[in-house]
């Protein structure tokens, strides 16, 4: 896997990983995998930037869940540095914000490292193929304003139309992750 100066290259091939979920199952690279569009985005219960984003989050797994996308969240912070990244604590957050998608903890950090993630929150779209088309942020304010850029959703509407993203990286804005791996 080749991860260039921020993150994965576009067209890299979808990181092989299996990781524990608040759901109580593992998840996998491979149990992920159907046909359509993946969707994983590094996450972090303590970050001020994923709580100001997790609602157009989860309203956009819920509306593309129909079109046969798939979302995972990746939580990657060393817990001994925000203990609020903890399993428990991501248990609660998922049935809380009632996340439609696995919320996977990723305890040493490897998985953000193969990803080269570096910030939350920080999303990965891979289409049928397993390659990667876009990488940033969800959209362009975190604050929700009034010239909202949808990275994201542009992005997923595009790429289910058979059509290429516009803007297949945009500007990543959140907390740095701290996991055991140092990324």
């Amino acid at each position: 896997m080749t991860a260039g100066q921020h993150g994965l290259d576009l067209g890299a091939l979808l990181p092989a990983f299996s990781l524990p979920a608040t759901d109580g199952q593992m998840h996998s690279s491979e149990s992920l995998a159907s046909q359509g569009l993946l969707v994983i985005l590094f996450l972090a219960n303590h970050c001020p930037y994923v709580a100001a984003w997790e609602d157009r989050i989860v309203a956009i797994a819920n509306e593309f869940a129909d079109r046969g996308v798939t979302f995972a969240g990746i939580s990657s912070n060393d817990v001994t540095r925000h203990p609020q990244d903890g399993q428990e604590r991501m248990r609660r957050r998922a049935r809380e914000k009632n996340y439609p998608f696995p919320y996977l903890y990723d305890e040493d950090g490897a998985v953000a490292a193969a990803f080269g993630a570096t910030r939350t929150p920080e999303v990965f779209v891979f289409d049928a193929t397993r390659r990667l088309r876009y990488h940033g942020a969800v959209d362009s304010d975190y604050e929700e304003g009034s010239h909202l850029q949808n990275y994201l959703r542009d992005a997923l509407d595009r790429l289910g139309t058979g059509q290429s993203v516009f803007q297949p990286e945009t500007p990543l804005v959140g907390c740095r992750i701290e996991s055991r791996q140092g990324s």
